[in-house]
């Protein structure tokens, strides 16, 4: 298993970093929206995650010069199925499980791969105006979560 994180104080920095807006562009990678989302949904009760992870996640795209468009930016359909994902895969761990290691087991699940999202939606589909847009069911096969 590839480890991504040492301990909970990195996935903490990632989630404030989002917050806060200071996360450096180059930190935000596969890896780190998972640390976000494990942050939001279990280190975070002022959060609920499928509700302000949208908003953060545009903020800080506009903050690190990144715009919100039809074609860039935040997608709608890929947050939300990360989401789910996450939640599902935390509710499955002992309660207590420090952060770090739940994203490092979440990611070493088909989750860490960054097309993991394809097996569900059509490329097509997942890509499209209306999935960046707002949720869209998947195509391929039902979400397992």
């Amino acid at each position: 298993m590839t480890t991504h994180f040492t301990c909970d104080a990195e996935i903490v920095a990632i989630g404030g970093g989002v917050v806060a807006r200071t996360l450096p562009k180059p930190a935000w990678t596969h890896a780190a929206h998972f640390a976000a989302a494990v942050w939001l949904i279990a280190g975070q009760s002022r959060y609920v995650a499928e509700r302000d992870m949208p908003g953060l996640i545009r903020a800080y795209n506009t903050a690190t010069g990144v715009q919100n468009t039809d074609s860039e930016g935040y997608h709608e359909t890929i947050t939300q199925a990360s989401l789910r994902a996450t939640r599902a895969f935390l509710a499955s761990l002992p309660r207590g499980t420090p952060l770090f290691t739940a994203c490092n087991a979440l990611l070493a699940t088909e989750l860490g791969r960054r097309d993991w999202l394809l097996a569900y939606w059509s490329r097509e589909r997942l890509f499209s105006v209306e999935a960046r847009r707002g949720w869209v069911e998947p195509d391929v096969a039902a979400l397992p979560f």
